[in-house]
């Protein structure tokens, strides 16, 4: 699909192997696996261990936690209703949703959670695909009331208790007033988590299992889902989360009893997602071909084309990449470049080597999955260091600068 017939070069692939050595002999990360893919070719490097302190290898078949990456796959459920007319992207939610009927909204973000006033119109399902219905985690709004309630509600991940099931989740999101107007301004993470609420709400089934059986399967993704089973946990490396003063590693998810090894009560369409290199490659290369793999149809190509171009005011856009750019120091540089499509980042300028169109996102765990038309690539870059510290986000740019440095005219 490639508007070029650029390709990959041997020399060029040879340094990007090169700087994911030296990443993992510096011991900034414990093992990496990474991927670049191109038309029927694939390349992949799977170099370190699968723990801080050694152990097995890391292999191409090694289980991540996706973290923020799932948001780009889970989307695809709501597509494939969107594609069946079960939804209409102007559909009210509270038809499914009755839970977020009724809305009001904080005069100030800083404001108290009574300070409101009445939502002008209902949430609807565009709003929550294009993360613009009124919730999101707001770095600049830490310490505020309303972020303040939702942590203290459950309503994320990375707490130390896991979040709730579905229905008590959006019954305590329904609890609290919007943060701005549905529609109004893109912000992060609650709409995907809220989208695999309604995907269950529209079809009467769980989200994994309809995220299964529409998208996974059909791909081939055997070992993506929402934990690893027991004759797979050898394959999930111990997550590590090293103190941000200190740069000492603390092992923040093992993998034996740890959070993925059993189903968990809330299926996490924002970061709950275990996958593998090839597992998601095989996604990113579908929407590289439209919607097709392997010869079968798992979304329209229209649906591809809508998920993956920008749907942000230029507004909204200033609002994203104001954040992007005052967090820069602790997002260590991830997620920036403008624009936002349907569960993922749309580059709409030129921001680093990488050129706009580039879709796909990033993840606190140490992950990075995009791809890009201009040139008919996929890359994935995975590890098990959270970005409690930069290690993780500076292999992830460096594999990126030179995945674009490979591309051989």
């Amino acid at each position: 699909m490639g508007k070029n017939s650029n390709h990959l070069s041997e020399a060029g692939l040879r340094k990007v192997r090169d700087v994911l050595v030296r990443h993992v002999e510096s011991g900034a990360v414990p093992g990496v696996v990474a991927l670049i893919g191109q038309g029927d070719a694939t390349h992949v490097e799977a170099v370190g261990t699968m723990r801080h302190e050694g152990g097995a290898p890391m292999a191409r078949d090694t289980i991540f936690r996706m973290a923020s990456t799932s948001k780009p796959v889970t989307v695809a459920a709501a597509m494939v209703l969107l594609d069946e007319c079960r939804l209409r992207l102007d559909d009210l939610v509270e038809t499914w949703l009755p839970e977020l009927a009724n809305r009001q909204v904080l005069k100030r973000i800083d404001g108290p959670l009574d300070d409101t006033v009445p939502a002008r119109r209902p949430i609807t399902v565009r709003d929550v695909l294009t993360s613009t219905f009124g919730l999101g985690m707001d770095i600049t709004a830490l310490g505020t009331p309303i972020m303040t309630a939702i942590i203290e509600n459950g309503l994320t991940p990375d707490l130390p208790q896991p979040m709730p099931e579905p229905d008590e989740w959006l019954r305590r999101l329904g609890t609290l007033p919007l943060m701005h107007q549905p529609g109004e301004r893109w912000q992060y993470h609650i709409a995907s988590d809220l989208l695999g609420v309604l995907v269950a709400r529209v079809t009467g089934r769980p989200f994994e299992e309809f995220l299964r059986e529409r998208v996974l399967a059909p791909l081939g993704m055997a070992d993506t889902g929402f934990h690893v089973p027991a004759d797979k946990i050898d394959r999930l490396p111990a997550l590590y989360a090293p103190d941000p003063q200190t740069g000492e590693f603390h092992v923040w998810d093992e993998s034996a009893d740890g959070r993925w090894s059993r189903p968990p009560a809330f299926p996490g369409g924002g970061g709950g997602l275990v996958s593998t290199a090839d597992d998601y490659h095989a996604y990113f290369r579908m929407l590289l071909n439209g919607g097709t793999h392997g010869g079968e149809r798992v979304l329209s190509r229209p649906a591809v084309q809508l998920m993956t171009t920008n749907r942000l005011t230029a507004e909204q856009t200033a609002a994203r990449e104001t954040l992007a750019r005052d967090s820069v120091h602790l997002s260590y540089g991830q997620g920036q470049h403008g624009g936002w499509g349907f569960g993922m980042a749309v580059r709409t300028y030129r921001g680093d080597y990488a050129p706009t169109g580039q879709f796909g996102w990033d993840g606190g765990s140490g992950t990075s999955t995009y791809a890009d038309p201009e040139n008919g690539i996929t890359g994935l870059l995975l590890t098990q260091v959270g970005m409690t510290v930069p290690n993780s986000a500076r292999l992830i740019h460096d594999f990126w600068t030179t995945v674009y440095q490979a591309l051989d005219a």
